[in-house]
């Protein structure tokens, strides 16, 4: 697995959108706030709202085209997803994927971008990076710790110990050790890879989830599918954060989520650490995907070895 080269000062970072469109008043603090993290942003035709395609930033060609040419151009070192929402996973049958693997840079993103994470990791062996991004987070002032982890991954330095704020403990579903390079994301968008030439493989892996906006038995139901698979009897072991605003349907006849994974990922036999402080949250962690990690699931420690 390659990493790529970090990102410096001054550094030429595409801004893309292969997803929801940027709303129009956020794209200007998005680009003085990575101007902010000493990086020249190059905003491509995806993040301007003029040319939205219903709820896509873009018509798929578009969007596909800004992805393949920041990888394609020289002087761009790096790629951030400017916003997640829907429709990453509609441009993989665009992409060239070969091209993109000659030139791996750093890529960010999180949320619908979890597509495009699976399928580079994948498919073009380079790591990628799962991280706030300019118009849904750090557009605005956000928290030190964040913006911490999230330079660490821009400027090469997302390794060692990973650590939740003091005031948010972990939790241990499964006790036990696990070593693996890093996959996952959002559960929505790696449910929907099941059955295409994308599917996530989590064989011999550390599997991380999370999710927003799902009903509790929406979250069974993707959970089953994955389950299904053979995706949690693969994995080494499996990382579960933040689930917001994942409520139930009905309170009064539900399943509690912490029921929801004793029941469907536990009998698998894994080391299963709850409550990492990563996801649709703040304030969030940085997470390098593709890279080798050790979890210890007693200890409620996460490492970034390579």
């Amino acid at each position: 697995m390659r990493i790529p080269a970090p990102l410096f000062s001054g550094a030429r970072v595409a801004l893309v959108c292969a997803s929801s469109a940027v709303p129009e008043e956020r794209l200007v603090p998005a680009l003085e706030a990575v101007t902010g993290l000493g990086l020249e942003p190059v905003p491509f035709p995806s993040c301007v709202f003029a040319n939205r395609h219903g709820y896509l930033a873009a018509e798929d060609d578009q969007r596909a085209a800004d992805l393949q040419e920041a990888f394609r151009d020289p002087s761009i070192h790096g790629v951030l997803s400017i916003r997640g929402g829907y429709g990453a996973h509609r441009i993989l049958p665009l992409l060239d994927l070969p091209a993109i693997a000659k030139t791996p840079k750093f890529f960010s993103g999180y949320s619908d971008v979890t597509a495009l994470h699976t399928a580079f990791t994948q498919e073009c062996g380079f790591v990628t990076y799962h991280t706030p991004m300019p118009s849904t987070e750090y557009y605005k002032p956000v928290d030190e710790k964040t913006m911490d982890q999230l330079k660490r991954a821009c400027f090469g330095g997302l390794f060692g110990p990973l650590e939740n704020p003091s005031d948010r403990p972990r939790t241990t579903l499964q006790g036990g050790k696990a070593r693996g390079r890093l996959c996952g994301g959002n559960l929505s968008l790696l449910a929907a890879s099941l059955g295409t030439p994308w599917e996530i493989d989590t064989r011999g892996k550390i599997l991380f989830l999370e999710d927003i906006g799902e009903k509790t038995y929406r979250i069974d139901g993707m959970l089953t599918q994955l389950r299904n698979a053979g995706k949690f009897d693969q994995c080494a072991g499996v990382l579960l954060g933040a689930w917001t605003d994942c409520v139930p349907e009905d309170p009064e006849k539900t399943l509690e989520l912490t029921q929801i994974f004793r029941e469907l990922i536990l009998p698998a036999g894994k080391p299963v650490l709850g409550d990492l402080a990563c996801g649709h949250i703040l304030p969030t962690m940085s997470l390098p995907l593709g890279a080798e990690v050790s979890l210890d699931a007693d200890a409620k420690t996460l490492e970034v070895l390579t």
